[in-house]
């Protein structure tokens, strides 16, 4: 069973901490912070820089912390967090498979996450080397409450989209 927590954790967390590397460094053909940060202002999240680092920030720290084992459900948390955020903002609306950019990918990355919460993440971890006992149902819900407050709080703050005529005038007016 330990193996296959292990397992999880890497491909969970491996798959996860790359998507933040492309948001926060470029990494893999992504963005970087300054083009994640103009498509978060798309969505009406503004400034765009600032929650682009936050939700970079928190797909690579939680991803990272997954595949280490190490503070899980604090990493379980973050990931799934983004993932609901990544749902509601970007993928909803496109249905549910993946193929058209549905929510499918992004349900499964904070599903598994919070699974890991809720078991904690084996013997092959850093949180049991320490003994530090980060797991169990009490666990898995504090990652929930947390996933859900974060994932509110920014849904909270979101104003409305940028139509592509606000974005033309917007950049007129800059030059």
């Amino acid at each position: 069973m330990d193996i296959g927590l292990l397992l999880l954790r890497l491909a969970a967390g491996g798959i996860i901490a790359a998507h933040g590397a492309q948001k926060l460094f470029g990494s893999f053909g992504g963005p970087g912070i300054e083009g994640f940060g103009k498509m978060i202002e798309k969505m009406g999240l503004r400034p765009g820089k600032a929650y682009a680092t936050v939700a970079g920030g928190s797909e690579f720290g939680g991803g990272i912390l997954l595949v280490l084992g190490l503070l899980t459900p604090f990493g379980a948390a973050a990931v799934t967090g983004v993932m609901v955020g990544a749902i509601v903002l970007v993928h909803l609306d496109n249905g549910f498979f993946n193929t058209g950019g549905g929510l499918e990918f992004p349900l499964l990355l904070g599903t598994t996450a919070l699974a890991v919460a809720f078991t904690g993440p084996g013997s092959f971890s850093l949180d049991a080397a320490m003994d530090l006992g980060l797991s169990g149902p009490a666990w898995g819900l504090a990652a929930a409450a947390l996933a859900t407050i974060g994932s509110l709080a920014m849904l909270a703050s979101r104003s409305p989209k940028v139509s592509a005529e606000e974005e033309v005038t917007s950049e007129r007016s800059a030059s």
